[in-house]
């Protein structure tokens, strides 16, 4: 009998101690966020951000951050300074080499049969002319059968200067047109624009080239020169953000001027273009991303990651894509440095290098550290654009569901509400750099923002530009990233990263570590 009695009662006991082992987890799990860590991040950036002047210093004094350039190497070193002044650890990891190339002066202008100087700039890579001047007339790819027909027009471009874009039917954005036009009249500019847009193509690939092979044949058969319209364009798929020529100049002209060339030549009054633009080929750059650390003091080997690509196209300075992501998560940082200095878990923002080439700085990161890959608790990516952000998507893990939420629930309600969850979501398919972490099962996620025009006015122009940043936006942006990394930190539990059932996901890719070199 007295065995029995203590059987029942250490039975009642266990389950006692289980009930509280339950109690505890889920108000462990209630995670409740230290009030004065949230109170201070929100303080600090609605008092003393420093968005505004490290937006002035990165895009207006360093600028563009092409791959391989001066700028891309001072613009992480401007980076790391400003880490060090914030007491942050931050260092550049090479991980390969680029082609080195520096742009310098680019004059374009049109003087038959009229002057004008013309908005345009040699894109990147062009070769370098010296003190070189071209002066030429224009002529446009011509809608021919099929490839032999334009291997027999092939010679007609030789010394002249080559356009290889399509003429917009309108300068004007559509929100102009669908403000002020008859519906009618915005029904048929742009049915009108799809119709060229699509015949356009078809002109291209009838030549027997790509728009990466075209400019080749063009200067092997002695074209002068080559121009397109893409920088401040933003329609179309005539896209070519570099040169492919080896001796000639490729210059991208704006929208409005390059019509006018189209339209001249179309009618037969070819004008007579003088080109003249500066550039130097450096041989092999090291290509880096540039790593900033707040050291983990309870779980230093688990990892928090913020991230964002560091590298831009210099037709304009890169402040869309991506350098209000890259402020985004340097002012996270030094929020989370100056209100919660001493992290459980070790907090990382990852600076990319070439992501505009093939996310390989990022691919490079994981590829060459797989301790990190293995525990890494959450990344959080931001690219394309300067607005506010709007979307956080599970990237497929099926467990997201249940930590993405409560990391989410510490951030102030004036920033979560407007921000949609989807769950599981799909895993990144290499849009941007949270992909490569997705393609090794390690849970990276998007932070999606509103847009701004950014895909037809600032993605990969010369419009992309200081000017253009939404700051309210790119403050509240910060506010969040911070909020996320630190509740990511403190969470007692780790991320398991399950993969949801049913999803398709992607392989990881080898980045490319010797990029540029045989162009």
């Amino acid at each position: 009998m007295k065995t029995d009695l203590t059987h029942h009662l250490n039975r009642w006991l266990r389950l006692a101690m289980s009930f509280a082992c339950l109690l505890l987890s889920s108000i462990t799990f209630a995670q409740t966020p230290d009030k004065s860590v949230i109170d201070g991040i929100m303080q600090e950036e609605a008092t003393n951000s420093q968005i505004q002047p490290l937006a002035h210093e990165l895009f207006d004094g360093v600028g563009p951050r092409l791959v391989g350039t001066p700028q891309m190497v001072k613009a992480a070193d401007w980076a790391i300074a400003k880490y060090k002044s914030w007491d942050i650890t931050a260092h550049k990891e090479n991980w390969g080499v680029w082609r080195g190339w520096e742009r310098g002066i680019s004059h374009i202008d049109m003087i038959s049969p009229r002057v004008k100087s013309l908005e345009g700039t040699q894109l990147a890579w062009s070769p370098g002319m010296g003190k070189k001047t071209v002066t030429a007339q224009t002529i446009i790819i011509p809608d021919l059968e099929d490839s032999v027909a334009f291997e027999k027009w092939l010679p007609s471009v030789k010394g002249k200067l080559v356009m290889i874009s399509m003429c917009q039917p309108t300068g004007r954005p559509d929100d102009n047109w669908q403000q002020f036009a008859l519906k009618e009249s915005f029904d048929k500019m742009k049915a009108e624009r799809t119709a060229m847009t699509t015949a356009w193509a078809k002109r291209i690939k009838k030549t027997g080239y790509t728009l990466r092979t075209l400019p080749v044949a063009l200067e092997n058969a002695g074209a002068v020169g080559v121009i397109s319209n893409y920088w401040s364009a933003g329609f179309g798929v005539d896209k070519i953000f570099s040169a492919y020529t080896k001796k000639v100049p490729t210059v991208d002209i704006a929208l409005e001027d390059y019509g006018i060339l189209y339209r001249l030549t179309e009618s037969g009054v070819p004008p007579t273009i003088s080109i003249h633009t500066e550039s130097k080929e450096l041989g092999a750059m090291p290509a880096f991303n540039t790593i900033a650390e707040i050291r983990g003091t309870e779980k230093p080997d688990e990892y928090v990651m913020l991230s964002a690509h560091f590298d831009s196209w210099d037709g304009g300075t890169g402040a869309t894509d991506n350098g209000t992501g890259t402020l985004t998560m340097m002012e996270a940082l030094r929020l989370l440095k100056k209100f919660y200095p001493h992290p459980k878990r070790t907090i990382l923002v990852g600076h990319w290098g070439s992501e505009e080439e093939g996310l390989n700085g990022s691919r490079a990161f994981v590829e060459d550290h797989p301790e990190i890959v293995k525990n890494l608790q959450a990344l959080f990516n931001q690219d394309n654009g300067t607005g506010r952000i709007i979307s956080l998507s599970g990237s497929g893990y099926a467990d997201a569901k249940d930590f993405l939420p409560r990391w989410l629930a510490a951030v102030p309600d004036t920033i979560k509400n407007r921000i949609k969850t989807t769950f599981p979501g799909l895993p990144g398919g290499g849009g941007s750099d949270y992909a490569s972490f997705d393609a090794v099962g390690a849970p990276g996620f998007s932070l999606g923002s509103l847009n701004w025009a950014y895909f037809n006015y600032t993605w990969h122009t010369n419009r992309d530009t200081y000017d253009k940043l939404i700051f309210d936006d790119v403050k509240n942006n910060a506010v969040l990233a911070a909020i996320m990394a630190y509740m990511a930190s403190e969470d007692p539990a780790k991320t398991k990263n399950i993969k949801a059932d049913g999803l398709k996901w992607p392989e990881p890719v080898k980045a490319m570590r010797r990029g540029g070199l045989n162009k």
